[in-house]
């Protein structure tokens, strides 16, 4: 087997990461990893790093680049989890760790990284409204004047907000984003490997543009390269 693509995608909570994550990973045939979700399964089988994680995580709070750094060496370490590539999904989230990333992992710990573009003005409202089944994890958002808790359209669980979705740990958790994500992407940058997009618009024509950028960059799988004209460049 050749070279699978290492991709990084970063970007504000509430840009849509998670969304487009998945549907880019499908397109480039690599799995999709994100820490927030490892962080909660660790938390929801009660191991030791899980409950150090997500102490940080329900007071809004950045999880230190330790805990981070030692989870991704447990999901990277292996020869067989390099080789079949990946998406990084919100990691690295620091210099410190995207350095530690290349050190592990050498020149082609990752291809491209892009930076999903979203205003705080726009991901404020966004997080404010997420809800999230108990059930099968699968994330809507409420509408005013909803009941709470309501019901999950796919498995009729219980669907609220999360514990780490407060006013104030959002704030918080977007304030420490745009303070320590900037020598990261100026680090990227440097290397030749960021691209910025545009994450604002209908969740298609974000998709479009993120496939254009990628694609120019990286093979996709067969057939994701054909974008309809009519959402080339739209938005």
């Amino acid at each position: 087997m050749g070279h699978r693509t290492r991709l990084i995608v970063l970007g504000r909570q509430g840009a849509g990461k998670g969304t487009q994550c998945a549907r880019l990973a499908a397109c480039l045939d690599v799995p999709h990893i994100s820490t927030g979700d490892l962080f909660r399964a660790e938390a929801a089988a009660g191991t030791e790093l899980g409950r150090r994680a997500q102490a940080f995580l329900d007071d809004g709070r950045l999880v230190p680049d330790e805990l981070v750094l030692d989870l991704m060496a447990a999901r990277l370490g292996g020869s067989e989890a390099r080789a079949e590539g990946y998406l990084l999904d919100g990691f690295p989230r620091t210099l410190a760790q995207g350095q530690a990333l290349f050190e592990v992992l050498g020149r082609s710990a990752a291809d491209v990284a892009v930076e999903l573009h979203v205003p705080t003005s726009v991901v404020l409202p966004r997080l404010a409204a997420r809800r999230v089944c108990g059930s099968c994890g699968a994330t809507s958002s409420a509408r005013p004047g909803d009941p709470e808790p309501n019901v999950c359209v796919g498995c009729g669980g219980e669907v609220a907000r999360r514990t780490d979705d407060t006013d104030q740990a959002i704030r918080r958790r977007l304030e420490a984003y745009d303070r320590q994500s900037g020598p990261l992407l100026g680090w990227l940058e440097e290397r030749g490997i960021l691209l910025r997009i545009d994450g604002v618009g209908p969740l298609e024509v974000v998709h479009c543009r993120l496939l254009n950028a990628v694609g120019n960059r990286v093979p996709l799988a067969a057939g994701e390269d054909d974008v309809p004209d009519d959402l080339v460049g739209a938005g």
